[in-house]
């Protein structure tokens, strides 16, 4: 549960003492992590690695092992770390950000198409400034989410940030008022 891994109840407060969102009729709480435990950080880079198998299909097994063995740094070092818990209390997805970047967002693979990483987007764009990102340009279907939440590509590389063969497309919130959850 998630008051065992970051000793706070479900109905947590975020930095500036303000109890977080949550709609009626969602079953997600969101949370803003101050401490983060070495069992919470490993729950998360569960979620991650699920996530990445089911929605990263240009990488191989080997690849993900790789690219994972620097998760739990990225999470511990990722200065705004936001959790969605489901109604069983226990994290669903998380979103990462850092001077109004997104630096990650992963969900449960059971947990996608209910309009959670909407959520947690929009949330970021209106609470955290978020209005860059980068994404993999062989994940189609993150790049479709990013726009329809109002992002644009303005870069794209050949390589990701490792050097990898995997190219990377560049995205900045576009100018329009409305964002869709």
């Amino acid at each position: 549960m998630i008051e065992e891994r970051t000793g706070k109840k479900r109905e947590m407060q975020g930095k500036n003492g303000k109890k977080n969102s949550q709609k009626r009729d969602d079953p997600y709480n969101l949370v803003i992590l101050e401490k983060r435990s070495s069992e919470l950080i490993a729950c998360l880079t569960g979620i991650w690695r699920r996530s990445v198998k089911e929605t990263h299909l240009f990488l191989n097994d080997q690849e993900i092992r790789k690219i994972e063995a620097y998760v739990p740094e990225a999470l511990l070092k990722v200065p705004v770390l936001i959790i969605a818990v489901n109604a069983e209390n226990e994290p669903a997805a998380f979103m990462g950000a850092d001077s109004g970047r997104l630096k990650m967002l992963f969900i449960e693979p059971e947990e996608r198409g209910k309009g959670l990483g909407g959520r947690l987007l929009a949330y970021g764009i209106e609470k955290l400034g978020i209005r860059e990102l980068c994404v993999n340009e062989q994940n189609p279907q993150a790049k479709g989410f990013y726009e329809h939440m109002g992002f644009t590509c303005y870069k794209r590389t050949d390589t990701d940030e490792q050097g990898n063969p995997y190219p990377l497309l560049y995205m900045r919130l576009s100018e329009r008022k409305d964002v869709p959850v």
